[in-house]
Formats: C-alpha cells, sequence, structure tokens
C-alpha cells in the first residue's frame, strides 16, 4: 500500500511539473531543461534535507560502524541490485552481460554468506549498473526535460518513469513491512555514506552545484545508453610498429611476432634446409666457431693440395698459386705475364 502511495505521488508530481513546464521557460532556459526554476527550488529543499538530516546521519554511521561491517553491508545490497541487473541487461538483449549477472548473484550469495562478501568481483565477473530508464534509452526512448526529483534528486521524465518499473525488480519491495522498512532505510544510510566524498569535493569545486549536478547527470547517462548500444571505441592496437599483416614480412615470422633469429641464419640457401650455408649449422643454430680455425683449416686443406700436385709431402709449407698478383693475373690471362713458378722455402 505505502508503495502505491509512493508511486502515485511521484506520478502526480510528475504531472505538475510538466503542467508548469509553460510558466518556467523562457528566453535563458537551457533546450534540455525547461523546469529550471522549479527543478532548483526542489534541489535546494534536497539539499538542505541532505545537508541537516542524511549527511548528519551518515557521519554518524560511519563512526560507529567499523570499515569491515559497512563493506559487508554495502556489498548485501549490492547483491540485491544484481536482480534488476539481470533483468534489464535480458530485456536489452545483452545475453553476456545477463549470463555474467546471474552468476554474480549465485557465487556471491551462495559463497559470500549472502551477499556479504563480494567473491564475484574477485573471481573476474564485472558489476553491471542497468535499470528500465536505460533499457527505455537503449531502445531509442527519449530522455525528455530534466527533473530533480523530491527525495530522489536528478533524473529525467524516462528515467522517472522507470524507477516505478524498477521497484517490481526489487527483493526488498516482496518482503513484509517489519522487514522491508527498515532494509529502506538502512540501504539509504550505506548508500549515503559512501557518497560523503563526493558530496565534500561537489561543494568545494562546484560554483552552481545545481548546474554541475545536471550537466554531470545527463552526461553519465547518455554515455551509459552509449555503452549499451556497444558503440563503444574499439581496444588500443598494442602490436609491432612495423606489423602490416603481411606474415612473410622482413623481421617477421609467420605469426606476425618480431624474428629474433641470429642475423647469420638469413643467409645462404642452407640456413634452413641443413645444406651447409655459410655460418649455421645443420640445426639452425648460430655458428660459434672460432673464425681462425676456419681460416687455419682451409689453409691446410690448400697445402695439402698443393704438394701432392707438386709432389711435395703433405707437411711441406707450400704457397698457394693463388697467392700472388702475378699468378692471379696469370690466371686470367696467360699472355699477360708469364706463369710464375711456386716459392719453396
Amino acid at each position: 500500500m505505502k508503495n502505491k502511495q509512493a508511486a502515485r505521488t511521484m506520478v502526480v508530481v510528475t504531472l505538475a511539473l510538466l503542467v508548469t513546464s509553460g510558466c518556467a521557460t523562457g528566453p535563458d532556459r537551457k533546450p534540455g531543461d525547461p523546469l529550471e526554476p522549479v527543478n532548483r527550488a526542489i534541489f535546494k529543499f534536497n539539499d538542505k534535507l541532505d545537508t541537516y538530516i542524511a549527511q548528519p546521519i551518515a557521519k554518524g554511521y560511519q563512526k560507529v560502524t567499523p570499515q569491515p561491517l559497512r563493506q559487508a553491508i554495502s556489498n548485501f545490497f549490492s547483491n540485491l541490485g544484481d536482480v534488476g541487473n539481470f533483468a534489464n541487461d535480458l530485456l536489452q538483449l545483452k545475453i553476456t552481460d545477463a549470463t555474467e549477472d546471474l552468476m554474480r548473484l549465485a557465487m556471491n550469495t551462495t559463497f559470500g554468506i549472502g551477499g556479504l562478501i563480494d567473491f564475484a568481483t574477485q573471481a573476474g565477473l564485472p558489476k553491471h549498473h542497468q535499470d528500465f530508464g536505460l533499457t527505455m534509452g537503449h531502445y531509442g526512448v527519449p530522455a525528455g526535460p530534466y527533473l530533480v526529483l523530491p527525495l530522489f534528486g536528478p533524473s529525467s521524465v524516462r528515467d522517472g518513469i522507470g524507477m516505478g518499473v524498477d521497484v517490481k525488480f526489487a527483493v526488498v519491495n516482496y518482503l513484509e513491512p517489519a522487514v522491508r522498512d527498515p532494509m529502506y532505510i538502512a540501504q539509504f544510510i550505506s548508500r549515503r555514506s559512501d557518497l560523503l566524498g563526493a558530496t565534500d569535493l561537489l561543494k568545494q569545486a562546484a560554483l552552481d552545484p545545481y548546474s554541475f549536478v545536471r550537466d554531470a547527470y545527463r552526461q553519465q547517462r547518455e554515455s551509459l545508453i552509449r555503452g549499451s548500444k556497444g558503440t563503444a571505441a574499439p581496444p588500443p592496437n598494442y602490436s609491432e610498429p612495423d606489423e602490416s599483416g603481411d606474415s612473410s614480412g622482413a623481421g617477421k615470422s609467420n605469426n606476425s611476432l618480431p624474428n629474433y633469429e641470429d642475423p647469420g641464419e638469413s643467409g645462404g640457401s642452407g640456413a634452413k634446409d641443413g645444406s651447409g650455408g655459410s655460418g649455421t649449422s645443420n640445426n639452425r643454430l648460430p655458428n660459434y666457431e672460432d673464425a681462425g680455425e676456419a681460416r687455419a683449416a682451409g689453409t691446410t686443406g690448400a697445402t695439402t693440395a698443393g704438394g701432392a700436385a707438386g709432389g711435395q709431402s703433405a707437411s711441406a709449407p707450400v704457397a698457394s698459386s693463388a697467392a700472388t698478383p702475378a699468378n692471379a693475373a696469370s690466371a686470367a690471362d696467360p699472355v699477360a705475364a708469364p706463369a710464375q713458378p711456386a716459392s719453396v722455402p
């Protein structure tokens, strides 16, 4: 009965504000806020009520309640709110988000002692904040004029109607009045306690708190609606600067990752097939042999071959005919210079 009376009162207040919009409009009114004079009056009333009643209660609640207990109470009501988040995500056909909401609800209710401990967030399940106003905005329903509702604060025509529907998704609403009313009060105090820091920041930073709250509220709602439509910006690209999608490009392997192979592996046809490419071994590992040893082995082979051809012993040091410029010229042009005999020490 009390909820029905509260809903009727909200509808009457909304209709009264819409009726008086013709008297409130003027040349200096903003397009989205034609009810600014009335809204400012309600905003001032809510601010006085908050300053002299809500804030002292919230500050006293913080002083007498340990922080772990306050966090547990906040987690409890947040877990109950996942029921409405699940319903609205399902209405928006956001199956993934709805599944995550259902998993959060099941995990925190089962393992978190009725939601007092938020295991779902620690497990990586994100928290979604949805309501029926966002659901209507998801399907293109305009927000309408900006409204400041008594006790409830900033809203709009669309969001005000959505609040009446969200009551049906609230689990607390279906409890007995002896349990429901204290839980509503505890939920209000817990939420107000969580926003004490934001209130202090608002009073210090905003020259006109009414305009600041109005603009911030409308921007936040539009941002949430754009996010619900899946128009968020794509994630940044952290790939290598030279990656252009061609897996055969230089300096990259076939899986588009940077190539950190030894530079010697890129030369010679034998670098990949193990056929004796320069600077590499048959198993495609870098060749760490001493360079002097390779040259010594080549010189020994040439000496042995020269000694065998000239009747010398394999151990006798013989200089190759290609070691002198004259012999090189003679090899290129036999007429240009006579062949020089091999010098034997």
